[in-house]
């Protein structure tokens, strides 16, 4: 059952979400900011790291607390992926512009997400929904891992890069496979 109440606690934590990408973003790739001069580059990175982490945070409780309460809406269903992505993408391109994540990496991630983006909404046009897949949420939480684990220098990060990838393409497949097993040709 969808609630329709559009300010409710899943979409606050969303919308949070897409307020605290951006911040992220800033501090990775403006190290070398005037306004930032006084500080040390490893300390962005820590601030940086914090912030992912309180924003992956909420992406966990905001499904929780929309599952367990019903308070499941059609605004949820459009912030909470783009709230994933936003916070992802801004991860994975700071990283990127910093020299800590393989451009080949961040680009096949970077187009399979537009391409399922694309694709969902050619499937709400059709009035199909293809709501998100199992592994389309594993691709997500290692993705997320795999962010936490390159902004903090530690061994094994960029394995889980490449892990998120295949993950990623996986998933974009599972959802190309659904949209066709259900879209009337």
């Amino acid at each position: 059952m969808q609630n329709n109440k559009i300010v409710n606690i899943p979409n606050i934590l969303a919308f949070i979400r897409l307020l605290l990408a951006p911040i992220m973003f800033v501090l990775l790739v403006n190290q070398d900011a005037t306004i930032f001069e006084q500080i040390h580059p490893s300390w962005l990175n820590y601030a940086a790291a914090f912030i992912f982490v309180l924003a992956s945070a909420t992406d966990f409780f905001d499904g929780y607390i929309a599952r367990t309460f019903n308070q499941i809406t059609t605004m949820g269903k459009i912030l909470d992926p783009l709230a994933d992505k936003m916070l992802t993408l801004a991860g994975f391109l700071g990283l990127m512009m910093m020299g800590e994540a393989s451009p080949w990496a961040i680009f096949l991630i970077l187009t399979r997400e537009l391409f399922i983006t694309g694709l969902r909404v050619s499937a709400v046009a059709e009035g199909i929904d293809i709501a998100a897949s199992w592994m389309g949420k594993v691709k997500t939480v290692i993705q997320m891992i795999a962010i936490g684990f390159l902004l903090m220098g530690w061994y094994g990060g960029e394995a889980l890069l490449w892990i998120a990838v295949a993950l990623t393409l996986y998933s974009g497949y599972e959802y190309v496979r659904d949209f066709f097993k259900n879209v009337k040709m």
